[in-house]
C-alpha cells in the first residue's frame, strides 16, 4: 500500500517528574499558574507524530513515504529512518532552521505537561500534493503539523480525491472550528483520543453522533488503558488493550496504534483484527523509552498477537512476508 504520512518530525526531550502534578496545582489559582518541576531524568529521542507513525508502519512491513520539513540537524535522523524502512524523499530540509522539538514532562500517574517548538515544521505549509502523482497514493495520513499545512493538505486531498486519515489531535486547540469541520468533511478515517474527541465537539459545536458521521469509513477513538472504540456507521467495535509486559513511557503510543490500525486495513483485515493490531503495536511502544526505541519482526508480532488475540489464521499473510532490518 502506498502511504504518505504527513505531520511533525521532531526530537523529543522526555523528562520524568518523581511526583504527582495534581499535588502542586491549586484549583482556585488556575488563572495565574506559575509552576516549576524538578525532574530527575531527561532523554532525547527521535520523535514527531508523522515520523513515529512511519517508523511503526515500516516495522509492520510497509514502505511509507514521510512528508514534512526538517532542519539543519536532521542528518542522523534521516539515516535512522531510511535504515528502518522509511522513504524520506518527500522530506525538505530547511538549512536555516532547526528540526522541531517536543518537550514533555511525565509524572508518576502518567500525566504529561508538554511544549512544542515548531522550528522547520512551520514551513510544511509550502509542500503540496499537486506535485505528486495521485494515482500512486493509496492513503494520506494528516497528523499534527503546522496548522496551515494541515488545512492545506486536507483541502488538496479532497480536491485530488485522495483518501486520507485525519488526526488533528494535539493541534485541535490551534485549528478553528471551521478548519476542523473542513478537515472532517472529506476524511476517510478520523482517529483521536477520547479527550480530543470531546475537544472536537466543543470546537465545532457538533454532537458526538454528528462527528462520527463525517468519516467515509470509520471514526476511531482511543481510550488509553481501556483500548479503543471503532465506529463504522452505527456499528461499534470495542477493541480491548493488549496487556503490556512492562510500562515505560507513553509518548508515541497513539502513533503506534495508528500504524497498526492502518496496516490491518491495508491487509484488508476486518475492523476487529485491524484494531487489535493497533492495540499490540501501541503496547510495543509503551514498553520502551521513547517512541522509536522498540523493534520487532513480523513473525514476532504475529506470535505475540496470538498469545492474547485470536485471528483465525488471517495474520499468516504477515508472517509470510516477515523480514528483519
Amino acid at each position: 500500500m502506498n502511504i504518505i504520512v504527513t505531520g511533525s518530525i521532531a526530537y523529543d526531550y522526555l523528562m520524568t517528574f518523581p511526583g504527582h502534578f495534581a499535588e502542586h496545582i491549586i484549583p482556585d489559582q488556575l488563572h495565574h499558574i506559575s509552576l516549576s518541576f524538578l525532574v530527575d531524568e531527561m532523554r532525547r529521542q527521535r520523535g514527531g507524530c508523522a515520523a513515529n507513525i512511519a517508523y511503526n508502519l515500516a516495522l509492520l512491513g510497509e514502505r511509507p513515504q514521510l512528508m514534512g520539513t526538517v532542519g539543519q540537524d536532521f542528518g542522523e535522523y534521516r539515516v535512522w529512518l531510511e535504515h528502518h524502512g522509511v522513504d524520506t524523499t518527500l522530506i525538505r530540509t530547511e538549512l536555516d532552521l532547526f528540526t522541531a522539538s517536543f518537550f514533555v514532562n511525565t509524572d508518576q500517574d502518567g500525566n504529561q505537561i508538554a511544549s512544542f517548538y515548531t522550528g522547520a515544521m512551520a514551513r510544511a505549509r509550502n509542500l503540496s500534493f499537486h506535485h505528486l502523482d495521485k494515482r500512486q497514493i493509496d492513503l494520506v495520513v494528516i497528523s499534527p503539523n503546522d496548522p496551515q499545512a494541515m488545512v492545506k493538505y486536507a483541502a488538496e486531498c479532497q480536491e485530488l480525491d485522495i483518501p486520507y486519515l485525519y488526526d488533528p489531535s494535539q493541534q485541535i486547540i490551534r485549528l478553528s472550528g471551521e478548519d476542523l469541520q473542513q478537515g472532517l468533511a472529506g476524511c476517510d478515517l478520523l482517529v483521536v483520543n477520547e479527550y480530543e474527541f470531546e475537544m472536537l465537539q466543543e470546537k465545532t459545536g457538533l454532537s458526538a453522533e454528528a462527528l462520527r458521521s463525517f468519516p467515509t469509513r470509520a471514526c476511531i477513538t482511543t481510550l488509553g488503558a481501556e483500548g479503543a472504540h471503532i465506529w463504522e456507521e452505527r456499528t461499534l467495535y470495542a477493541i480491548p488493550p493488549f496487556p503490556p509486559q512492562r510500562i515505560d513511557e507513553p509518548t508515541g503510543v497513539g502513533d503506534a496504534f495508528r500504524a497498526g490500525l492502518i496496516k490491518g486495513l491495508a491487509s484488508n483485515f476486518p475492523w476487529e483484527i485491524a484494531g487489535r493490531m493497533g492495540a499490540l503495536a501501541a503496547t510495543y511502544a509503551l514498553e520502551k523509552p521513547g517512541p522509536q526505541s522498540h523493534h520487532y519482526t513480523l513473525d514476532e508480532f504475529v506470535t505475540r498477537f496470538r498469545q492474547f488475540f485470536d485471528d483465525d489464521g488471517m495474520l499468516d499473510v504477515l508472517s509470510e512476508h516477515s523480514y528483519s532490518i
